[in-house]
């Protein structure tokens, strides 16, 4: 690439996100003043919506619409997309007098929509608009309108749909995340609609979830022999194996990191007691945290295995990497 073309490929890179960043100031600023009482009033129909929330766009609106929908439907709000052209060809049947509809037009006149929106209100069901007209045909027609304006687009012929997709995609976060505040929606809900996601599993799976339980922890007597604790720790492929004391709390653990370092020193372990050759006080979590926080300690202290304690210190299982790996967490 020769260095002029470089220069304007990266000064119409920067302007584009110096504009689009500008437009969306511009657009948090008017929720202090014009935007406010309609936000608070979309949120309120959204909120005691008894059916569900439909969105609907077209062109590039539409696609922005699509993403708002499922970011409503995945925190919490069930909703979903409707083409306006395929509404006007019996789609408008799903919409019903107790849903919220929610249409995208940046000019506020666009016919697919137009030709729907009187029908969607005589309904009964709510009409939120998100345009950048606030005089348009559609605001005017709207129970709630959201100003998403832009002073111009980042298109160099200001043409293509670029800052005002943006800002409309924005106001659509906006919506959602007040919403799904105002629902009381938790970390658990989350999870709930997000099964397969790795995001899901990694911030919301608990240690219990992944642990090995006590019959597959590797565990032995600390009065035990090494060889017996090498047995243990073979028959169970775990990499360590736990030691309990007398009152059968956790006393230590030997790992095969540990068995490695003593073999440096000598191959003659005959006489070692497995009381000598242990790591006292190993790390250990409770069950009830999150996999993540796991994954945080193993990190921190470098270490691939945890000990799953009750308060009392009771051995209760125990996890490692590879169950983690297992588990899809990381």
């Amino acid at each position: 690439m020769i260095a002029k073309t470089r220069d304007r490929t990266l000064k119409l890179a920067r302007d584009t996100l110096t504009i689009e960043a500008a437009a969306l100031q511009t657009m948090r600023d008017r929720l202090e003043g014009a935007n406010a009482d309609a936000l608070v009033l979309a949120i309120d129909l959204l909120h005691s919506c008894k059916g569900r929330i439909v969105v609907s766009g077209i062109g590039k609106s539409g696609h922005i619409a699509r993403k708002i929908a499922a970011t409503f439907a995945s925190t919490g709000s069930p909703a979903f997309f409707v083409h306006p052209a395929e509404a006007s060809h019996g789609d408008l049947g799903m919409v019903t007098r107790d849903d919220v509809f929610v249409a995208l037009s940046n000019s506020g006149e666009t016919d697919e929509l137009l030709t729907i929106v009187p029908i969607v209100k005589r309904t009964g069901a709510k009409l939120i608009a998100l345009t950048g007209a606030p005089n348009s045909s559609i605001a005017k027609l709207a129970d709630a309108h959201l100003d998403t304006s832009v002073e111009k687009e980042a298109c160099p012929l200001n043409l293509a749909p670029t800052t005002s997709t943006t800002a409309a995609l924005a106001m659509g976060d906006a919506l959602a995340v007040a919403l799904l505040d105002a629902r009381g929606f938790q970390a658990e809900d989350f999870q709930r609609s997000h099964p397969g996601g790795r995001l899901g599993r990694k911030q919301l799976m608990h240690v219990s979830e992944v642990m090995r339980n006590l019959d597959e922890t590797p565990k032995i007597s600390i009065s035990a022999s090494l060889q017996e604790a090498l047995l243990e720790m073979t028959a169970k492929r775990m990499g360590m194996v736990v030691t309990l004391n007398s009152a059968n709390k956790v006393a230590g653990i030997f790992t095969d990191g540990d068995l490695r370092r003593l073999l440096e020193k000598s191959t003659n372990l005959d006489g070692l007691t497995l009381e000598k050759a242990i790591t006292s006080a190993p790390r250990t979590i409770p069950p009830e945290l999150l996999a993540e926080e796991a994954i945080e300690m193993m990190e921190k202290h470098r270490i691939n295995h945890l000990v799953v304690t009750d308060p009392q210190g009771a051995l209760l299982g125990a996890l490692n990497l590879h169950d983690l790996f297992a588990a899809k967490v990381i």
